[in-house]
C-alpha cells in the first residue's frame, strides 16, 4: 500500500469500522478479516484493535464479551445509537467530498 493510501486510510478507517459493524457485530479479528476482504489486505490487527478502544472510548459501540472455545473471552463490538448518527454524518461528509472530487477530476480531463 502506497503512502497515499496509508494517508488516506487514517482519516476514513474509523468510518469504515463503523459501516462494518453497522452491518453485524463483531470482534476484532472478524472486524480485520472483513477489511482483507474488501481489499485492505496490508491494515495490521494491531491499528484495528487500536482504533476499536478508541471508538469504545468516543461511545460509539456497545461491547459485550462472549465466551471463546480459545482462550479469554472475546469483545464484540456493535454499533450504537451514537455510533450511527456518526456514520451517517460520515457518509454524507464522504458523500459531498466524493461529488466535489469526482467534479474535479472531470474538470482536469483525467
Amino acid at each position: 500500500m502506497g503512502k497515499q493510501m496509508t494517508e488516506m486510510l487514517k482519516g476514513t478507517l474509523e468510518g469504515i469500522v463503523l459501516a462494518i459493524l453497522s452491518v453485524q457485530a463483531a470482534y476484532g479479528y472478524e472486524i480485520t478479516a472483513r477489511l482483507r476482504e474488501q481489499g485492505f489486505t496490508e491494515i495490521a490487527e494491531g491499528t484495528v484493535y487500536a482504533l476499536l478502544i478508541r471508538i469504545e472510548q468516543k461511545g460509539f459501540v456497545d461491547v459485550e464479551k462472549v465466551p471463546s472455545e480459545k482462550g479469554p473471552p472475546r469483545k464484540v463490538y456493535s454499533l450504537n445509537v451514537q455510533g450511527r448518527e456518526f456514520l451517517e454524518e460520515f457518509w454524507s461528509t464522504w458523500s459531498f467530498l466524493a461529488e466535489r472530487l469526482e467534479q474535479l477530476h472531470k474538470e482536469g480531463g483525467n
